[in-house]
């Protein structure tokens, strides 16, 4: 949740361990990406993704991305570029924002590991939801924007695309509390009351209204490429963890920056009007008049918000103890142990708001 800064921008030169060989990529591409001229040139993404993400450059000054599986020996499910490239192949036959899928290539021998190859959306990425490099005016339709791809991606016949099977429909929230909390224990590394708390009340507390939509699973700001000067989104990309899932859920995540202290990166403690922001509740409403969803109540609502709170420490306890561990890959993970205690406290007290909720 906490601010990204300077260092996750731009590209650099491709990293030892994440070095392949060009020439190999330059064959593929030529026989599998239509208009591609040789030779191919890489260079790594800077941003902190799990999956090792490169520009390319052709010999006519065309650019892609290239996602590819980390090296190393990995769980079986993990770094699952073949569903990311299933997921936006399918979206490009909607208007959801997503970058052109070009080709797939699980064959090892090309790169050292499976990827794919997209369009490279020449745009921005947004670090900071304060927004400071965007005109105060302009800063309500950047927010409108992401709420409406948000809605446009919630609202897809995922049947019709294929995607029936990409998921399991319904129960997604018992699961994902039983998957995270199952992760959590085993990399806990002191009590925290409010965790015990929150994963005894939670599963005793599920919200009975859920659906079942296509979900990113970690829709964000710096999760999307913004058009160079509009307020539009040019495509959503990592989609890495998507699925079938609840749309609340999803909401409820992104809405998390109201309720999250500035220090953590989030807009809780400051001025929203003055900055030109919107609040919570505007775009809570904002996201239900364009998907036709009712507003939730007060304490579904405060559910999600605990739950997701819940979600995040947990992922950031299991970053936390790999970084013990020394098999973290981000250079910042030991600091996501800051941040487990305060974001499960701030969930069990929003648990407290809730009509015979904290006990």
């Amino acid at each position: 949740m906490a601010r990204k800064g300077a260092d996750y921008i731009g590209t650099m030169e491709v990293q030892e361990k994440h070095r392949f060989d060009e020439q190999s990529l330059g064959r593929f591409m030529t026989a599998h990406v239509e208009g591609f001229v040789p030779p191919v040139r890489a260079e790594q993404f800077r941003g902190g993704q799990s999956n090792p993400t490169y520009r390319l450059a052709d010999g006519a000054g065309r650019h892609y991305v290239l996602r590819r599986k980390p090296p190393g020996k990995l769980l079986p499910s993990a770094h699952a570029v073949d569903r990311e490239f299933r997921v936006i192949s399918a979206l490009n036959k909607t208007n959801v924002p997503t970058p052109r899928a070009y080709a797939l290539c699980e064959d090892e021998s090309v790169v050292g590991t499976a990827f794919y190859i997209m369009e490279y959306c020449d745009g921005r990425v947004l670090w900071d939801p304060l927004l400071p490099e965007v005109p105060k005016e302009g800063r309500l339709a950047i927010y409108r924007a992401k709420f409406e791809a948000l809605a446009r991606l919630h609202a897809v016949d995922y049947a019709a695309l294929g995607l029936a099977d990409f998921g399991r429909p319904g129960s997604y929230v018992v699961r994902q509390i039983s998957r995270w909390g199952k992760q959590y224990k085993a990399s806990e590394t002191e009590s925290i009351e409010a965790m015990d708390k929150l994963l005894d009340w939670l599963p005793a507390h599920l919200p009975s209204n859920e659906e079942t939509v296509l979900v990113h699973g970690d829709y964000r700001l710096d999760n999307m490429v913004f058009h160079a000067t509009e307020p539009r989104v040019l495509g959503i990309i990592d989609w890495e963890i998507s699925t079938l899932g609840d749309p609340l859920a999803e909401l409820s995540y992104l809405c998390m920056l109201w309720r999250t202290p500035k220090d953590w990166g989030g807009l809780e403690g400051h001025d929203l009007a003055a900055l030109g922001l919107p609040t919570e509740h505007d775009m809570v409403s904002y996201y239900c008049g364009l998907s036709k969803r009712a507003v939730p109540d007060a304490a579904l609502w405060n559910f999600y918000m605990a739950y997701n709170l819940f979600r995040v420490s947990c992922i950031r306890q299991g970053v936390y103890a790999r970084a013990l561990d020394g098999t973290a890959s981000n250079v910042r993970a030991a600091e996501s142990g800051k941040l487990v205690r305060p974001a499960a406290e701030l969930g069990w007290k929003i648990v407290g708001s809730i009509d015979g909720g904290a006990r």
